[in-house]
């Protein structure tokens, strides 16, 4: 069956508003000319074909995530200090705390949003990078899905910070009690924003372009 896309019939989609474009030249559109743009005439934002260097920009902040994971998982977050006492916590000794504690559900929240998010984000983009550049033959529509996963998830990587700026902002009684961000707080946001620029430089369209050149 022949497969068909609408970059073949001369269309693209705008970035920010994604409304179906039609590219001035089509003899370029054929050729991939990733450096052609023009303006979307619904919101006026530059409308390019594929994003450029998408690839080598998407790998930069996936390794940049990669490498900040580590502080962020070694460095203690938060320090709590009740009665001039207590002792800084990694995002995994604050969930085992919080697991002692009985506090299941918190902790379950913590785990996912600090630990399990942040991997599969870092994960999934690894896959979706290796099936582009090795023209690996796996579903393009299972990859647009996890593609979309990521994206979805993504905003819940903020879940932990939130909570520790407002414990930070709330306990502050002075030396009964009080709770300071640590310098994993800090990694840890750069992993989240990493990860967040990397999802938003990675263009999913070059998964359907690499089904396209296997109909070929």
């Amino acid at each position: 069956m022949a497969y068909q896309q609408a970059l073949s019939q001369g269309f693209t989609s705008c970035d920010e508003c994604h409304r179906l474009v039609q590219v001035a030249d089509v003899a370029k559109v054929t050729k991939l000319n990733k450096g052609q743009c023009q303006r979307c005439p619904c919101c006026h934002s530059v409308v390019r074909v594929r994003k450029p260097k998408s690839l080598s920009r998407t790998w930069a902040w996936l390794l940049t995530g990669l490498i900040l994971l580590i502080p962020a998982n070694m460095l203690p977050v938060m320090e709590v200090l009740y009665l001039g006492s207590g002792s800084p916590d990694t995002i995994m000794s604050g969930v085992l705390h919080l697991v002692e504690e009985g506090m299941y559900p918190i902790a379950l929240v913590v785990f996912i949003a600090s630990v399990f998010v942040p991997v599969v984000k870092l994960v999934g983009l690894m896959v979706l990078l290796v099936v582009v550049q090795w023209k690996l033959p796996i579903s393009a529509r299972q990859c647009t899905y996890l593609y979309r996963m990521i994206e979805f998830i993504g905003r819940w990587s903020m879940l932990d910070l939130f909570m520790i700026s407002i414990l930070v902002t709330l306990v502050d009684l002075g030396s009964i009690a009080s709770i300071t961000a640590g310098a994993g707080a800090t990694a840890f946001a750069s992993v989240v924003v990493a990860t967040m620029f990397a999802a938003k430089t990675f263009d999913p369209r070059l998964i359907w372009d690499l089904r396209a050149s296997i109909y070929e």
